[in-house]
């Protein structure tokens, strides 16, 4: 099967939208701007050899338009580019089918992309909008936080936040866990939720937003630094592994910054995204961050990131 041929088999759904030509045209909503980011999936570190394609299909778009909602975006439209080491039909529909059934749920059209041959390699480039108001972009950006801010994670479960890396430590046999476990485990990994919802309705009520890939710590890092702030980090929260939890990553759950006067704004945000949001910190003067335990007493154990995914 040649490239053209394979192309209008599993990725050209709708022939009016440009794909076949050299460049992909859309044109962004009047009034908005646009955001983009682009992930790069490779097999042996980003995701197992015997992967369920579907599940892998999944991923390669949700890691994505995790971004889009770390900015507070719309999704619109995304690129991808695909290298493979051979056409297998099978492992073929299943990817396509996990990608667009996301894709379809956040009306997110394919507008283009490429195809090879080589090891498999999975590129997507996503697009999305933000409104323009008065002048003034509603981008959710990560150098907004204030002093006095409320830190606070995303999740269906508070205890959510560190199971896509003991998924991990379990299906490398670290870890010992029956197999319902290590199926609901396995599916946080694989079946990230990108919290689009969420994302977009904290537009003027986050002061500051990220997604956790490289781990809580590690990225409410970036945020200390884009914003010139410190912060202490609570521990009580914590359910499972503080480690997995507070260093993790892969969880891909929003991690955002709030005034203490909008914490029943986002109570009725949470409910209204049906999806709890759990206030994990504050916001400092003082430079650094600082882990406390149930007392408030400062922990002296570093917590370094983990390499979030390597090959077994």
């Amino acid at each position: 099967m040649g490239e053209f041929d394979l192309i209008a088999r599993f990725f050209n759904r709708r022939p009016e939208q440009g794909i076949g030509d050299d460049c992909a045209v859309f044109t962004p909503t009047a009034g908005t701007q646009l955001c983009i980011s682009s992930d790069m999936l490779v097999e042996g570190r980003h995701f197992f050899a015997d992967v369920n394609p579907e599940a892998l299909g999944h991923k390669a778009l949700a890691v994505n338009l995790s971004d889009l909602a770390a900015c507070g975006a719309t999704p619109r439209a995304f690129t991808l580019a695909l290298a493979l080491p051979e056409v297998n039909e099978a492992w073929l529909e299943g990817f396509s089918r996990g990608l667009f059934a996301l894709a379809d749920l956040h009306g997110c059209t394919l507008i283009g992309g490429d195809t090879t041959k080589g090891p498999l390699n999975i590129c997507i480039t996503v697009f999305g909008e933000v409104p323009v108001i008065g002048g003034k972009s509603k981008a959710l950006l990560r150098s907004g936080a204030q002093v006095g801010d409320d830190i606070y994670v995303s999740g269906t479960e508070v205890d959510h936040v560190g199971q896509a890396r003991l998924a991990l430590e379990l299906m490398r046999g670290n870890v010992k866990a029956d197999a319902a476990a290590l199926d609901s485990m396995r599916h946080r990994l694989e079946r990230p939720t990108p919290r689009i919802n969420l994302g977009v309705a904290l537009r003027g009520i986050a002061t500051s937003c990220i997604d956790i890939s490289d781990g809580l710590l590690g990225d409410l890092g970036h945020i200390l630094k884009a914003s010139n702030v410190g912060a202490s980090v609570q521990t009580d929260w914590i359910k499972g592994s503080m480690e997995f939890a507070l260093a993790g990553g892969d969880d891909y759950e929003l991690l955002f910054t709030a005034p203490p006067s909008q914490r029943n704004a986002l109570q009725a945000i949470s409910s209204k995204a049906s999806t709890r949001v759990t206030c994990v910190g504050q916001v400092s003067r003082e430079l650094g961050l600082r882990v406390l335990d149930e007392a408030g007493l400062p922990i002296g154990k570093s917590f370094s990131s983990f390499d979030h995914f390597s090959s077994p």
